[in-house]
């Protein structure tokens, strides 16, 4: 994206270097990453930089909006709706594919969007060792505008331990160590000093819960929630104290009801010049003759579970539960990085927080792919693709 950067980056790696950059990422605890981390970042424009912000904008602006609230409040299933919601996503994530538009300029387009944890503290260790060991021109920053690490800090600790003694907040999750995202659990404690504790280890007493630190029982008041609720569906082998129904003396953070609100049941409430188009299946009268232009997502999947990037018309027809579906328009990711063999496709996730009333954008992060869609299935045996960081032109 800016020519002089990449081509100064490209001419200067090495392997050698790519590996030294690898091996420190994991030395950083002793533990090895259980995801591809890609030999590059992805180097933004200012002109890219402004409509990536102009999107952000027009999608945060429909979001807040009392008609959005009011649609997307049926999204949480009855069996599975949590009781103390909060009117807001403490945490929100906007994924774009960056494409193009009719007149060839490049084009951020919503593809997903949660309100749910992601990897607002991996993404610091990153940023770290990526100048480290390469060479991050000063005037490319990750973070956004006004911004520095200190008031980043300053804000995630707010809205996370809102106050609190951290050892009174933790970071939920099922088997943590288990998890490809343990390195950002690890870097959670690192940075603002809470720790991630399993759900199994968790002790219930009356309508308060507790869990073990330095051999003691440790009330926890808030919970930094990273439990997703198909994946513990799908573990009866996990026993834990308390059911998420329970009226809990604890504040969520994000409370469980925005993972289903924000997320792809979103979409077809959303429109604009960066929003592709979105239907639920059980609203789509006439099945589209050029289903090679659309894509399947089931609901509620997590990490691109179920995605039909191929849609096969009979097997669409056969989908009996229709309302667990949406039908999107494809976008055409653009390849634009330029890699020593093929170009790599970027897909932008935008780190954000509700924050002081209104929701606001920190930091990013970035999955490049040479594949058809971005996960590993589509991308084996490539190199300069998987997880990343941007850097904005400032």
């Amino acid at each position: 994206m800016i020519k002089s950067i990449r081509n100064s980056y490209n001419s200067e790696f090495t392997v050698e270097k790519y590996e030294k950059f690898v091996k420190s990422l994991n030395d950083e605890f002793g533990i090895n990453i259980e995801f591809r981390v890609s030999e590059t970042p992805f180097f933004i424009d200012k002109d890219l930089k402004a409509k990536v912000n102009l999107a952000i904008s027009n999608i945060t602006s429909q979001i807040k909006s009392e008609t959005f609230l009011s649609k997307i409040d049926k999204a949480v299933p009855e069996n599975l709706k949590v009781p103390n919601e909060v009117p807001y996503a403490d945490v929100l994530s906007l994924d774009f594919a960056i494409c193009k538009d009719e007149s060839g300029e490049f084009i951020p387009k919503l593809i997903e969007l949660q309100g749910f944890a992601s990897l607002y503290f991996y993404q610091v260790l990153l940023d770290q060792k990526f100048r480290e060991f390469f060479n991050i021109p000063e005037n490319c920053r990750s973070l956004f505008d006004g911004i520095d690490y200190d008031e980043y800090f300053k804000i995630l600790n707010d809205v996370i331990i809102g106050g609190a003694d951290p050892e009174n907040v933790i970071l939920l999750e099922i088997e943590p160590e288990k998890q490809k995202t343990f390195i950002d659990f690890l870097c959670t404690e690192k940075y603002i000093g809470i720790q991630s504790v399993c759900i199994s280890d968790i002790v219930k007493q009356g309508n308060k819960l507790y869990y073990q630190k330095s051999g003691k029982l440790t009330p926890i008041e808030r919970i930094y929630n990273r439990v997703i609720f198909d994946e513990l569906l799908k573990r009866p082998d996990i026993k834990y104290d308390f059911k998420f129904q329970d009226d809990l003396d604890v504040r969520f953070v994000a409370h469980p009801n925005w993972f289903f609100k924000i997320s792809k049941y979103a979409l077809p409430f959303l429109s604009g010049v960066y929003v592709p188009e979105t239907k639920f299946l059980h609203q789509v009268t006439e099945i589209p003759n050029d289903l090679e232009n659309y894509i399947l997502k089931p609901l509620f999947s997590f990490a691109g579970s179920g995605v039909k990037y191929d849609i096969i018309l009979d097997e669409l027809k056969a989908i009996t539960d229709k309302e667990n579906y949406i039908l999107q328009k494809k976008v055409n990711y653009e390849p634009l990085i330029q890699t020593p063999d093929i170009p790599a496709k970027a897909e932008l996730r935008i780190l954000m927080v509700y924050f002081n009333g209104d929701y606001i954008p920190l930091n990013n992060l970035v999955r490049l792919s040479k594949g058809k869609m971005m996960g590993v299935d589509f991308n084996k045996d490539k190199s300069w693709v998987g997880s990343s960081i941007a850097y904005f032109e400032t």
